[in-house]
C-alpha cells in the first residue's frame, strides 16, 4: 500500500534500544535508589547516585573488582561469574530480609493452633515499618550465632546504632500476630539458653551462683535488642489499654477479646472407660494428651471447634474447661513481687504504656513498671527512705518514652508470654506474620507430614 502524499511513515520503536541504553538503566535505576533513600530518610545515601552514575555513564572506576575490566571474547571466567552471582543473591537477600519480608520457622507449640510446629512463615518487616538494625556489622543470614561454633557470636559491637523505625504501612492492632525480639533475652546462660531463662535462673539460683558457677551456667553475655530470640504471639493490648483476665477470658478496657478459632485452653475430659485412640486424635488435630489417673480421663488441649466435635462421640461422658482458681497464686508470673496474687486465668488489672504518657509513681505499682524504668529506658533508680529515686531526683511520677505491647501465645496453658516476663517494647518489635508457605509435621515421614492445606495461607 503506498503511503498518502505528505504523511510520513511512523517508525516502530524498538525496545530493545531503549532497554539497553545506558542513561535509560540510570535513570531507571537510580529513580529507585532516591525512592529508597527518601523512604530511609538518610540522605547522606545519596551518594550512592554517584557510584550509579559512573556504573553506568562515566565508567571511570572498575568497581565489579572481581571481574576483567575487558575479557577476551567479552566472556568472564566461571569462578568470576560464580562470585558475581554470590554477591548479587547475598545483597539482594540481605535487602529484601532487611525491608521488606523475611522467613521464620515456628518451633514451639505457644501460638497453636493458630501456629502449628513446622509451620514456615514469612513475616512482613513493612506492616509496621522496617527497623534499622542497633549492630550493621554481622555475618548474613545468621541470626545471633554462628552455627556449628557453640556460643560464638555472628555480629559485632564496634559500631551500634540506636533504635529507629521507618515509616510502614500500619501499626500494630489488637489480636495481630507479631514477632518480636524476647524482652528478657539481653542476658543470656550460654550452657541453659535453650532451655531457661537468665532471670529466671537468677530468681531461682541467685546472682551469685548464675555467674559464679561456670560449669554449670556457662558464660553469661549480653546481646544487643536485634540479636535476641525471635519470639511470636499474638498482640492482646497496644499501648493506653486496660488488660484483666478473669477466670481464663481475656478483657480489654472492660470487653471480652473476641473469639479467635485458634485459640486453646485446657479441658478435662472423661470418658465411659474407652480410650481415646490416636486416630481420634489425629483427625481432629489434637495434641497428644496429659493422661491423669486412668484412660477415662485426660486433661487435653483443646480449641472451641476440637470441643464441639469431641462432645459428639458416644463415649465421651464429660468435657469441663480447665481453671485456675482466683486463690492459687503463681510467683513466678510477671511482677515476680508477692504483692500481685495473680495466676495464668486470673491475671491483673494492667494499664500497658503509652508513649508519652505520664503516671503517679509509687512503691505498690513500681514492681509492674521497674524493668521499664531501668531496662528498657536506661534510668538509674533506686529506693531510699521509701522514696523512689530516678537519675538521683526524687520521684512521684514518670513519662514513658515508648510505646509498650502485652503479647500471649493461643495456646494459653503452655506459653512463656507477657504474663511472665511482662511488656514488650517498641523497638522490639520485628514485625507481622504474614502467611504460612510451608507446614511439616517433624513427627511425620516427608511428604506424609506435609500439611497441605496449611500451604500459603494467611496468619489471622
Amino acid at each position: 500500500m503506498k503511503n498518502l502524499a505528505g504523511i510520513k511513515p511512523i517508525k516502530k520503536i524498538d525496545m530493545t534500544n531503549i532497554l539497553n541504553n545506558k542513561w535509560f538503566k540510570f535513570a531507571l535505576t537510580g529513580g529507585i535508589y532516591l525512592l529508597w533513600v527518601i523512604w530511609l530518610g538518610n540522605f547522606w545515601w545519596l551518594i550512592g547516585l554517584a557510584i550509579l552514575f559512573d556504573n553506568y555513564i562515566s565508567r571511570k572506576v572498575h568497581w565489579a573488582f572481581w571481574k576483567k575490566k575487558n575479557p577476551p571474547e567479552g566472556k568472564q571466567t566461571a569462578v568470576a561469574e560464580w562470585v558475581d552471582a554470590i554477591i548479587f543473591a547475598v545483597v539482594a537477600a540481605t535487602f529484601i530480609r532487611l525491608f521488606f519480608i523475611e522467613a521464620y520457622t515456628i518451633p514451639t507449640s505457644s501460638m497453636e493452633k493458630s501456629m502449628m510446629v513446622g509451620d514456615y512463615l514469612f513475616v512482613s518487616k513493612t506492616a509496621y515499618g522496617p527497623k534499622m538494625p542497633n549492630t550493621p556489622i554481622s555475618f548474613p543470614f545468621v541470626h545471633n550465632t554462628m552455627p556449628l561454633l557453640g556460643s560464638l557470636p555472628s555480629y559485632s559491637r564496634l559500631i551500634q546504632y540506636p533504635y529507629r523505625r521507618i515509616a510502614g504501612t500500619g501499626k500494630i492492632k489488637n489480636d495481630d500476630v507479631v514477632v518480636f525480639n524476647f524482652p528478657e533475652g539481653d542476658t543470656v546462660s550460654v550452657r541453659l539458653q535453650e532451655s531457661s531463662n537468665y532471670y529466671e535462673l537468677v530468681r531461682m539460683y541467685g546472682r551469685d551462683q548464675v555467674w559464679g558457677d561456670k560449669r554449670t551456667f556457662g558464660d553469661i553475655i549480653y546481646r544487643p535488642v536485634d540479636k535476641r530470640e525471635n519470639y511470636i504471639k499474638r498482640c492482646i493490648a497496644i499501648p493506653g489499654d486496660s488488660i484483666k483476665i478473669v477466670n481464663g477470658q481475656v478483657f480489654v478496657n472492660g470487653k471480652a477479646q473476641k473469639e479467635i478459632p485458634g485459640i486453646q485452653y485446657k479441658y478435662q475430659i472423661t470418658t465411659n472407660g474407652s480410650p481415646i485412640n490416636d486416630k481420634i486424635l489425629d483427625k481432629l488435630e489434637i495434641t497428644r494428651p496429659e493422661i491423669d489417673g486412668s484412660d477415662s480421663r485426660y486433661i487435653i488441649a483443646l480449641t472451641s471447634g476440637q470441643v464441639k466435635k469431641l462432645a459428639d462421640l458416644k463415649f465421651i461422658h464429660s468435657i469441663e474447661r480447665y481453671i485456675l482458681p482466683a486463690d492459687k497464686i503463681d510467683p513466678s508470673l510477671f511482677p515476680n513481687d508477692p504483692g500481685f496474687g495473680w495466676n495464668l486465668d486470673n491475671f491483673g488489672p494492667l494499664w500497658v504504656p503509652k508513649k508519652g504518657v505520664t503516671i503517679n509513681l509509687n512503691l505498690v505499682n513500681l514492681p509492674l513498671y521497674k524493668r521499664i524504668i531501668t531496662v528498657y529506658e536506661d534510668n538509674d533508680l533506686k529506693i531510699k527512705d521509701n522514696n523512689i529515686y530516678i537519675n538521683g531526683i526524687p520521684a512521684s511520677t514518670y513519662t514513658f518514652k515508648m510505646d509498650y505491647f502485652w503479647m500471649m501465645g493461643d495456646n494459653r496453658y503452655n506459653s512463656a508470654d507477657s504474663r511472665y516476663w511482662g511488656f514488650v517494647p517498641e523497638d522490639h518489635v520485628v514485625g507481622k506474620a504474614s502467611f504460612v508457605w510451608l507446614s511439616l509435621d517433624k513427627n511425620k515421614s516427608f511428604l506424609s507430614g506435609i500439611r497441605w492445606k496449611r500451604i500459603f495461607t494467611s496468619v489471622k
